[in-house]
């Protein structure tokens, strides 16, 4: 079952889509996570919050399987997912939507799109076509651009282009990383209502965000990470008024 064929809510399952226990990553000697664990369930919007240099795309890297773990254990969907390849994932319905966007920029708009079709393979043309259109009707303007080439949309049409990239593999766990990055406020608050529509028609969602104010009025959970660790987690609006993260994410206090 699809994105498109259920809304569920919010913790429906008594296994998390997606846990993490005790990861540690390494750079060579440097250890650049620390043990940390996370759960997302299934349905939930859970945002990673930390500042440049916390760990939080070295921790989508490892979830993705771009990078090997020193120590821990990921398990997607009850099943231990640790020693499994990237592109392995990726069939399993884990899809990240990487930092930089990274949209083809000689290739249309259309071509973009059916590029994130190959990591999962569709039934027939008729589910393909299904899932165009809701990725359409949730990005009229990537629509509108689909004969345009890639390098010369704006940045944040670019976004969506690599958001709607991801969503066309039909993601049970959709990782977005870093969305508002260079982007003007406006179009920031445009991708994060996106957001936010992405998960309530389905998708379950982990989100790793520098813009407090956004992420957390969104979300279900939020984690806090700090020099690779976990330091604080919490329902996301709640964590909004709590005085550590106003005073270190919303430069209140």
């Amino acid at each position: 079952m699809t994105s498109l064929d259920k809304t569920p809510s919010a913790g429906t399952s008594s296994t998390p889509l997606l846990e993490v226990e005790d990861l540690v990553v390494n750079y060579g000697r440097i250890e650049a996570l620390h043990g940390i664990s996370l759960s997302v369930a299934e349905g939930e919007l859970v945002t990673l919050l930390g500042a440049n240099g916390a760990g939080k795309t070295t921790t989508m890297r490892a979830l993705s399987g771009l990078l090997p773990l020193t120590r821990g254990r990921i398990l997607f969907e009850g099943n231990d997912i640790t020693r499994m390849k990237a592109h392995e994932r990726v069939g399993l319905g884990l899809i990240q939507t990487p930092e930089g966007r990274g949209v083809f920029p000689g290739m249309t708009v259309q071509e973009n799109l059916d590029m994130g079709c190959y990591s999962r393979t569709f039934k027939d043309k008729a589910a393909y076509n299904s899932t165009l259109e809701w990725v359409f009707g949730l990005f009229p303007r990537v629509q509108e651009r689909r004969t345009q080439v890639g390098g010369t949309l704006s940045g944040g049409e670019q976004q969506m282009v690599a958001i709607a990239r991801s969503l066309m593999a039909r993601p049970k766990l959709l990782l977005l990383d870093e969305p508002s990055m260079g982007l003007a406020p406006m179009v920031i608050q445009q991708i994060f209502r996106i957001i936010a529509d992405i998960n309530a028609q389905g998708t379950t969602v982990l989100l790793v965000e520098q813009n407090a104010q956004q992420a957390l009025t969104r979300s279900d959970r939020a984690y806090i990470l700090e020099t690779g660790e976990v330091t604080k987690t919490g329902p996301g609006r709640e964590l909004l008024h709590d005085p550590a993260v106003k005073s270190a994410y919303l430069g209140v206090g």
